[in-house]
């Protein structure tokens, strides 16, 4: 009886797992200046940035963090650093540790504005 429950548990986890990792909350777009960006982590190594989106010269700026999974998206953002772009995002709830990212939000897509 022990082992059934152990199995079911390991099976439900298994497949919150499976959700949280392949179905995305939102996904869109985001524009603005790379102000960070960083490879940052103990022992789980993740790409770490903050997006500084500005309506209007001359009023602060919102920031807005993000991750990055993909390394070749990662070194593209390292080279633009400073340079107007639109970053496209998708946004995975309920993952259950920081070694996939510290944010919820990753990017996947890249594209400089002019």
């Amino acid at each position: 009886m022990i082992k059934i429950v152990v199995l079911v548990l390991l099976f439900l986890g298994g497949a919150a797992l499976l959700i949280a990792f392949n179905y995305t909350y939102s996904d869109g777009n985001r524009a603005g200046y790379i102000q960070k960006f960083s490879n940052k982590g103990w022992i789980c190594k993740t790409h770490e940035g903050e997006l500084a989106m500005t309506t209007v010269p001359g009023v602060a700026p919102i920031l807005w963090s993000f991750s990055v999974s993909d390394p070749k998206v990662a070194s593209q953002l390292s080279q633009i650093v400073g340079k107007r772009l639109v970053l496209h995002y998708k946004e995975y709830r309920y993952l259950p540790t920081t070694c996939f990212g510290e944010t919820a939000y990753f990017v996947d897509h890249v594209e400089i504005v002019e």
